[in-house]
């Protein structure tokens, strides 16, 4: 029982996790001492089963701690996933556009544009790219100018199931806005 849960601590790790830290998790979850001695032998019986052929990943000790790490034979493969998702990362300017379509939308290139206050053709090209973004239509206004709006894989990527999802002007606390405060103190 004792080694699931230093697989589970391993597993959920962002970073190399160290026995002393193993130890102070299972301690206050047991409510009772965990011999150090235990965990160790736990993470050798780990490291010899993740050590297998059938395991793409391997219990790997490094500063000093431990974590799972992919086993070199499938590193080619990972950086191919790492190369696509690194090409779906939005650039500042595409996540403003995004935000305005996302709490205007409908919304036409030009209103994007007055808000933002620059051209907007490269990162509403990229959106529809990414297909984060679709056109909704045309707008009655002259020129009938293409309208925005959000996508499903909008909703996909930023791991919402509803526009409503979306944070509010009251989400945010005063602690985030303090740089805009003290401008207008200096100000005053």
């Amino acid at each position: 029982m004792l080694e699931r849960h230093v697989e589970a601590l391993v597993f959920c790790s962002t970073a190399p996790i160290k026995v002393r830290e193993i130890q102070a998790c299972l301690e206050d979850m047991f409510g009772t001492v965990v011999e150090e001695a235990h965990i160790q032998e736990a993470l050798e019986r780990l490291r010899v089963r993740y050590a297998d052929e059938q395991f793409s990943f391997g219990l790997e000790q490094l500063s000093g701690g431990y974590q799972f790490l992919s086993k070199p034979a499938y590193h080619p493969a990972l950086s191919v996933l790492l190369k696509q998702q690194t090409k779906r990362r939005l650039s500042v300017a595409q996540m403003e556009t995004l935000a305005i379509i996302a709490y205007k939308q409908p919304v036409t290139k030009s209103e994007i544009e007055h808000i933002r206050g620059v051209n907007c053709d490269y990162a509403v090209g990229k959106l529809l790219e990414k297909e984060l973004i679709t056109i909704r239509g045309k707008s009655d206004a002259i020129g009938r100018p293409l309208l925005y709006g959000t996508s499903d894989k909008f909703m996909e990527y930023f791991s919402i199931n509803d526009l409503r999802d979306l944070p509010q002007p009251k989400d945010f606390s005063a602690e985030e806005n303090e740089i805009g405060l003290e401008l207008k103190e200096r100000e005053d």
